[in-house]
Formats: structure tokens, sequence, C-alpha cells
């Protein structure tokens, strides 16, 4: 089972955003930090569970278990539903893109747990005045 944690971060409401993605895989490790433009910090949360589930589709993987901080995503997430229409076309991506897996998994875990993935978001923000997404393998 692929480890995946992602955070989401936003500097303002809306702000620079980014999100982070920590995934592990077999002892191997590899972080992302993606800039996502401005967005408040519920978006930037959706979106990098999304840019998470792209990542590992491209990856072949077919089994994650993906942890996040955000009680909003991973609520939304495990009932289908979220009250805000601003939200539902990126929930319902994710909901899409989460049927592709033969085993997906969401959970949400204390931010304590998920430290590396909010620092990749934070470190993505400043990434916005550049091109492009970072990556470390």
């Amino acid at each position: 089972m692929i480890e995946v944690y992602i955070d989401g971060a936003s500097a303002g409401d809306p702000g620079k955003s980014g999100a982070g993605i920590f995934i592990i895989n077999n002892g191997q490790v590899q972080r992302y930090s993606i800039p996502l433009g401005l967005l408040n910090n519920h978006e930037a949360e959706f979106h990098a569970l999304i840019k998470a589930l792209e990542i590992c589709l491209e990856a072949n993987f077919n089994n994650i278990s993906v942890r996040s901080d955000s009680t909003s995503v991973v609520n939304a997430i495990e009932k289908e539903y979220t009250k805000k229409e601003k939200y539902k076309p990126l929930l319902n991506h994710a909901l899409e893109l989460s049927l592709k897996f033969d085993l997906f998994f969401i959970k949400w875990v204390p931010s304590s747990m998920n430290k590396t993935a909010d620092q990749l978001a934070r470190k993505a923000i400043h990434f916005n005045e550049k091109s492009g997404e970072s990556n470390e393998k």
C-alpha cells in the first residue's frame, strides 16, 4: 500500500497557494511542492488531493492510502458531499480520480503527523513567483 500525505496552504484568503505531497512507496520517498496560484486554504487542500491522485495514477500505483489533516476534505470525500457550491467541482473531480484505483483510502491525521506535507505546501507558495513545479526525489 502506497502512503500519500497531502497538505494545501494559502498565504491569504485567497492568496498565493501551494500543495505539498509526500509519497512513501516501499521505502522510496517522493516529495512534491506544487504552486497553485491564488486560492483559499480549502481550495488548496482539494487541489493537493487532486494533484496527489494524478501523480499516483501516472506512477501506476493501484493501492493508495491518503492522509490529510484537512477534516473538510476527508469528510467531503468520505460522504461524497460538500455544502459549498464552490467546492463541488473539486470534490467531483477527486472522486472520479479515486475510482481509478483498485483500493483508495483517505484518513484524517493530526497536523503533527503531516509536517512534511505541510512544509512542502508552504515551500510551494513561494514557487508561485516562478513558473512550474518543484519535485524532489
